[in-house]
Formats: C-alpha cells, sequence, structure tokens
C-alpha cells in the first residue's frame, strides 16, 4: 500500500521528511507559501552568514599587515552584499525544488490546514485542494518574536529579517539580546564599521553556553568598542527626529536641514541606550495557529509549540511536528534529521534497529569572530550535577597553524569521564570552530574515548592538532 504523507512547511525538517520519505517509495505532497528550504533558514541562517562571510573579510583585510602585506582597507557595498544575498538564497532554493521534483514529491505553493483527522486543505492562489493522507508533518516553523512594548517599523526598528541588510546601514546599531543571535547581529554590523550597543540582560552574553566561552567573546566585543549594558533588560523604545541645522545630505540642494533620526532603548533600570538604530533579536515563536491543530486533537501547550515524543510524533499518533514548531532545539540541522526519523517512522523503518535522536548530542556554532562551537556536556552543567568530569584545554596560540594563519585567538576544551576516557562534550573557540567541532561531536555521538582522537594521525600543520593536543 501506498504512504500518503503531507507535510505542512519547506524548510529544513520538511523537505528532509519529503525527500527521505518519497525516496522510500511514500506518495509525498508538501504545502509551502513561501520559499522552499525554509524561511527561517533562507531568509535568517543563510543571510546572516552571508553577511557574516562578508565581515569576515573586511576583517581579515583590516589585519593584512600582520601577515607581512602592506595595510589594506575595503569598503562596504550594501546593493552589492543584497545582490550576493539573493544570488545564494535563489541558487539553494531552486535546487533543492529540483531535488524534490525529481523525486517526485507534489509541491503545492500556498497554505495548508487540518480539516479532519486524515484531512488536509490546502488553498494556492488557483485552487483549493483536499488532500487525504495517512500521516502528516507540521513543520512550520518560526517567526521573530515581538513584545508588546516595541513597535517595529522596518525602518529604525527591526527584527532580525529585515536585516539582511537593513534598509539603510546603523551608524549606531542597538541590539536588543545576547543569545546566538544577537552576538552574530553584534559582530556582523561592528565588522561593517557600525557603532554597536549590546543589552545584555543578565550578567554574560551568551548565558546559556560556557562562561569561560561567553567570556572570551566578551573580551572580543570590548577590544574592539562593543558597548555592553549588562543586567539590563529592555522595556520600550522612543523614536525621534531632530533637526541639526546643517546643510547638505541627499535632499533638496540649497542649504535645507539635515535630521537626526534617533531611537532610545528604555531599560528597566533607567538606563537609556541612543541609536540610529535598534534590532529586536529576543527569540522566536512558532508558526502554529490557523493549522486546525486543536479542533482535531492535537495538543498545542502554551507557548504555541506541538509537544513531541522521541518518533517526533505528536499525542495523535498519525500527527508529526519537526523544526522549530516542536519545541525542541531551534538548529536546521537538528530540524532535518527529525525530518528524517519522521519519514523513517512512517515508512515503518523503528522496527529495524534504530537511533534515536539525541538532541543532548547536538552540536551548535556561533558565528562570531572568533567562532564558538560546542557539544555534548558543558563544564557547568557537569558541575551543577555533582557530576566528576576531566577537563582538558589547549589554546591555539600554541597552535602552529594558528600563529601561521595569523588568527591564535581561542581554545579547545574537551570534557571525558575520569574512569573510562570517553568523550562527553567539548567546546571550541576559535577560527572555523564549526567545522572542527565535527570531530568532538562524532566522539560523543560514537561513544568514543580521548585515546580515539589522540591516536588518529592527523593532518600537520592544522589547527585540529588541538583537538588531540587536548584530548591527550
Amino acid at each position: 500500500m501506498t504512504v500518503r504523507f503531507v507535510i505542512l512547511g519547506g524548510g529544513p525538517a520538511g523537505v528532509q521528511a519529503a525527500s527521505h520519505a518519497a525516496r522510500l517509495g511514500a506518495e509525498v505532497v508538501m504545502v509551502e507559501r513561501d520559499v522552499i528550504g525554509g524561511s527561517a533558514n533562507l531568509w535568517d541562517c543563510i543571510p546572516s552568514k552571508a553577511m557574516i562571510a562578508t565581515g569576515g573579510v573586511m576583517s581579515l583585510m583590516g589585519r593584512a599587515h600582520r601577515m607581512g602585506l602592506l595595510p589594506m582597507e575595503a569598503s562596504l557595498d550594501p546593493a552589492g552584499v543584497t545582490e550576493r544575498i539573493a544570488g545564494i538564497t535563489s541558487h539553494l532554493a531552486t535546487g533543492v525544488e529540483v531535488l524534490l521534483a525529481s523525486q517526485g514529491v507534489r509541491l503545492l505553493r500556498g497554505t495548508g490546514r487540518l480539516t479532519g483527522p486524515h484531512q488536509v486543505t490546502a488553498e494556492t492562489n488557483e485552487e483549493t485542494v483536499e488532500l487525504e493522507a495517512d500521516a502528516v508533518l507540521v513543520a512550520t516553523g518560526s517567526r521573530p518574536r515581538v513584545p508588546a512594548w516595541c513597535e517595529v517599523d522596518g525602518s529604525r526598528v527591526l527584527v532580525t529579517r529585515q536585516a539582511y541588510p537593513p534598509p539603510e546601514m546603523p551608524t549606531h546599531l542597538v541590539v536588543i539580546g545576547s543569545g546566538v543571535t544577537g552576538v552574530e547581529f553584534v559582530h556582523m554590523f561592528r565588522s561593517f564599521g557600525s557603532e554597536v550597543s549590546l543589552i545584555v540582560s543578565r550578567q554574560q552574553v551568551l548565558p546559556s553556553k560556557d562562561p569561560e566561552v561567553a567570556a572570551a567573546l566578551e573580551n572580543d566585543f570590548l577590544r574592539r568598542g562593543v558597548r555592553l549594558y549588562k543586567g539590563a533588560r529592555a522595556v520600550g523604545i522612543d523614536l525621534d527626529t531632530a533637526g541639526k541645522g546643517a546643510t547638505g545630505g541627499s535632499g533638496a540642494a540649497g542649504g535645507s536641514d539635515v535630521t537626526r533620526d534617533t531611537v532610545t532603548v528604555r531599560c528597566d533600570d533607567g538606563r537609556r541606550i541612543e541609536g540610529s538604530h535598534a534590532l529586536l533579536a529576543i527569540g522566536s515563536i512558532p508558526n502554529s495557529e490557523d493549522l486546525g491543530l486543536e479542533e482535531i486533537g492535537v495538543k498545542v501547550d502554551d507557548g504555541g509549540y506541538v509537544p513531541v515524543n522521541h518518533h517526533c510524533q505528536s499525542n495523535v499518533e498519525h500527527i508529526y511536528a519537526a523544526g522549530d514548531v516542536s519545541g525542541k532545539l531551534p538548529l536546521a540541522s537538528v530540524a532535518s534529521m527529525q525530518g528524517r526519523k519522521v519519514a523513517e517512522h512512517v515508512m515503518g523503518l523503528h522496527t529495524r534497529a534504530h537511533r534515536h535522536l539525541d538532541y543532548d548530542k547536538a552540536a551548535s556554532a556561533i558565528f562570531t569572530e572568533p567562532e564558538i562551537a560546542d557539544v555534548g556536556l558543558a563544564e557547568a552543567e557537569a558541575f551543577a550535577e555533582g557530576r566528576k568530569i576531566r577537563v582538558t584545554k589547549v589554546p591555539f596560540a600554541a597552535s602552529a597553524r594558528a600563529l601561521i594563519d595569523g588568527d591564535p585567538r581561542g581554545f579547545v576544551k574537551i570534557l571525558s569521564d575520569p574512569a573510562t576516557g570517553q568523550v562527553l562534550g567539548g567546546s571550541i573557540v576559535g577560527a572555523h570552530a564549526a567545522e572542527l567541532i565535527s570531530v568532538i561531536a562524532l566522539a560523543v555521538t560514537a561513544n568514543l574515548r580521548v585515546t580515539d582522537i589522540v591516536e588518529s594521525l592527523l593532518v600537520h600543520p592544522a589547527l585540529a592538532e588541538a583537538l588531540a593536543d587536548a584530548a591527550d
């Protein structure tokens, strides 16, 4: 019997589920209203990393004198950056669409809604399509959270998706939120030459990360002139336009006044931070409304997430949820793996030897400069639990490759079980951390020991040698 599988949402979870299920023989229909590949991915993740890469080249040119070169300068071309981002996202989205079409996945451009336990209605610009489904995956993603005290105008007060790049480059950007997204924007716009202030509601940036890792990033921000406002929580934003009485600008000729637009962010402790633009980076909310979930008995929690089990099933066994809407780790890599596991469960492969998705072993990265990446057990978490661990740390300043590349910032830290030598987790701060963490992630996932890393014959000179040194 052919399994009829309907997927709501074409992000990383939906795409992976559709592709894998189609290869396994399912009849797959995907309903997506925006971009295939995921709005969060192609409107957030990919554009931000493309802009960070541009800023990275500018920073590298600024360090050229350390490499025996004459000083070099680069100026930002906002139109060029916009064109570059559009080209990358278009290429990726088109590639995914071609792949799914080649596998027989039917794509409906529009919105979908559950109208019965096994019925989905898709509304497109041309027609209404009634679908029968043996299984349904809800992978509708999320959108930036906007608090009640803030009015986003898309010009001077922005959410993240309005800043790739923004309508105009900020002279002074006030970033609200010091999590992963917030610190990436701080790094990005500081690289472009903007003054940046960061409102940190707690006493360290990246409050969920290793304090030593967070301290390394804070020190780099301070070295680059970023202003940190710790222990401050934003509670309001005021927009002001004040005439300066100056002449010039791009307006009418002949002495017209130039205005100075300012944004003032008010904090709960009375501090007021003024800039030209403000950016909200305070999390996201799931796109779970108007899907008909609760009408057919699917549980949705108070935050709008669909609770799932280790198969990504909701409380209604043939209705699955994956990606941001499932309330698990909001990472594209996690969403993709969830989609794969859903496809296997829908097609019955879970009855064979099957490894469940372990969210505690998911690697993550922050694309600041230096980069930050971690996986598995964190040092602070182990100490809080009273767990005995072995912690070894090696600075990149001891790495020949880091010195050759002119960037010895950061370190490698590995956590292991002192009795068995099993690798439990690790953190990396430094160049290419997002790539290097894969070695530790594999060790954590496969339950390898530190000796397995130490005895690997690695390339010399290479940054990865620091991993073996830390494992030794």
